[in-house]
Order: C-alpha cells, then structure tokens, then sequence
C-alpha cells in the first residue's frame, strides 16, 4: 500500500535536527461566521515547521489545508473571520497582527505560491516587472538593479533566455513556465518560509516533475522551510520530510513521510493511502477508497468527526468514538509521532483486514 519512492527520499537535502523553528502553530483556530451559522474551518490545528524541512499538508478538500495557511500569509478578511490560537513566524505572533506587519513579512520572510498562476499573475504586467517590484518592495535599489535580480530569478528557475522572457507577459507563458515564474516572484527575497498551496495540480506529470525537482534545489540552495498544499501522495512522498493529515479542520495524523506512508496510524490516512493504485498491486483488487463525504464545517459530527466514514469505529468498545474527540497524543514507542484516534494498535489492524466497501 505504500507509495513511498525511496529514490525521491534519499534526493532530499538531509535535515539538520538542531536548525531553528521557523513557524510554529499552536492550537489554531479559525471560524467563518455565515447566515447559516458558524463555519469551522480550522478547529486547533497544531505543527511546527523547521528551517530546511518541507512538512506536507494532505487532506481532501474542505479539510482546512489552504485556510490554515492563507492564516499565515494574513490573506483572510478579519471584518470577516474569527482567528484564535497562536501563530509565530521568525519569532513574531501573527494572531491579531495589523496589516502593515503583514505586509512587511510577505515575501521578505514568506512567501506563497498559488495553485492557478494564471490567476495570480497581473495578466497586464511584464513578468519581469511583476518580480521587480516584489524585491524592490523590501530593498531600496533602482529599477535597474531591480530588474537585474528579477532574470537572474528567472534564470534561476530554469526559464531559458530570461531577458527576453522578462519582458514578456504571462499569457506569453506556458502552464509550467508560469508556475516557475511564480517560484522566482516567491524566492526573489529569499524567504525562509515557502509555502506552495497545490502548485502542480494543473500540470501534466512530465512538468509536474520538473516543478517538484526544481523546488528541492532551490530548497538546498536557498535552506528555507516549505508547506507543501496537496491531496496528491505521490508529490508527498516525492518532496516532503513530514506529513500533516488533516481531517475536518483538524490535525489527525503526522510523522516523517515514510512513517505515515508506510505505516499510518489513523483510519482516514489509512484510506487516502488505499484510494492509490500500485503498480505492484494485482489488477484484479479493486481499491478502497474513503467511503462516504466529508462532514459539513457547519455541523461536526460529534465524537470523532471521522467516525461516519470509519469502517473500524466498532473495534473501539463504548461507542466511545461517537460520544468523545480524541486527542492528538504521541503514538507509543515512536518519537515525534501523533494520532488523533481511539484504536489500539491501527496499523496491525490496517495490514490485516481490508476495509469492507460499504454502500
């Protein structure tokens, strides 16, 4: 079941276990009020994120992978969102920051990419112009030195002949050039914290391979920390050191990548994981994947908010995982590893039986 490329592992850059924190999360929340009630987007996500380290966010939609991080970035509308918990970046508490913080921090100490660059590129601005002014934003230098740092960026990320790409626009561009030109406007002032919210979605697996290449790198190259946004597991295990599962607003699994890929702990990892064609696996077993729907951010399921969906909820004796959230504790004997779940020994449980595919 495991879709751990050891090759892609063994081609990231080793972490050093004494490099500093960079981002810390603790017990973040955000809520969306509606007229339909209250959204729980986020509901006491906690991680932290060290310098070097590339920590991959994994869950389906509408598990609250984007909205923790746009928290980060400070692009939600506080007229509009309740924020609480705590969230440090470089040292800073982010959690009712003003603007002007924000705007400071953006780009000079992190930076995002977005998953559409066409989308997030000005369609009328010269694309070596849009990166210049994103460094001249945090250096006081002359368009010319400006322009200068912005094809060597390009350059950089492997756009061939970036003098004259710089003068293009993006509808110039195509997918994967621009994805790039999106990672030079993210690294032009060498953040320490890169966060990439699903960036190679809309490219073809040729391109998407580039793209993930090219951002381990830039990664030895420039020792920033990276979030890396995805649903895709093949991408987690090709790029990440560790994995955040997130579930319904909330943290329900995280440890190193070959840990959570190769053994996980929680029912939800275990069907994403189940959900994966092998190569190695016999054509004639069908897959099993995740039964049922995510729950709404407007009424959580009570208990566990996975249980609706769990095929192994009955092994938990007193319905106790209908009545009482579990807690996201270190799983025995495994270092730094945590489970949100009641079961007692998951993974013997995960290797031995096969989920039953429920109507």
């Amino acid at each position: 079941m495991s879709v751990i490329d050891d090759a892609a592992q063994s081609r990231r850059p080793a972490l050093d276990p004494d490099a500093p924190v960079v981002l810390s999360v603790k017990d973040l929340q955000v809520q969306f009020p509606t007229e339909d009630g209250l959204v729980n987007a986020v509901n006491g996500v906690t991680y932290d994120v060290k310098l070097g380290q590339t920590l991959a966010i994994v869950g389906e939609s509408g598990s609250g992978k984007s909205v923790s991080s746009m928290a980060v970035m400070g692009l939600h509308d506080m007229k509009r969102t309740r924020m609480s918990g705590s969230i440090m970046l470089d040292g800073q508490e982010l959690v009712g920051a003003s603007n002007e913080t924000f705007r400071k921090l953006r780009s000079e100490t992190v930076a995002m990419i977005f998953q559409d660059p066409q989308s997030s590129l000005h369609p009328f601005k010269r694309i070596g112009a849009q990166i210049a002014e994103a460094y001249r934003t945090h250096h006081k230098v002359s368009k010319a030195v400006a322009m200068k740092r912005s094809v060597e960026m390009l350059d950089r990320v492997g756009i061939p002949n970036p003098q004259r790409r710089a003068k293009q626009y993006p509808h110039e561009f195509s997918g994967g050039m621009r994805q790039r030109a999106m990672i030079a406007l993210g690294l032009v002032n060498d953040p320490k914290l890169l966060i990439a919210d699903e960036p190679t979605t809309a490219l073809d697996v040729t391109v998407q391979a580039q793209i993930l290449d090219l951002l381990n790198d830039l990664q030895r190259e420039f020792g920033s920390a990276i979030i890396m946004i995805t649903h895709d597991l093949a991408v987690v295990a090709e790029v990440s050191d560790h994995v955040l599962v997130m579930y319904a607003g909330r943290g329900v699994e995280y440890g190193t990548t070959k840990e959570v890929l190769a053994s996980p702990r929680h029912p939800y990892s275990w069907g994403l994981l189940s959900s994966v064609p092998s190569l190695t696996s016999d054509p004639a077993q069908p897959l099993n994947p995740v039964r049922g729907n995510p729950p709404s951010l407007l009424n959580l399921p009570s208990g566990c908010s996975f249980n609706p969906r769990c095929d192994f909820k009955s092994r938990v004796p007193g319905n106790k995982c209908e009545t009482e959230l579990p807690d996201f504790m270190p799983v025995p004997g495994e270092k730094g590893r945590l489970s949100r779940c009641f079961l007692a020994e998951p993974a013997e449980i995960f290797a031995t039986e096969i989920a039953p595919n429920l109507e």
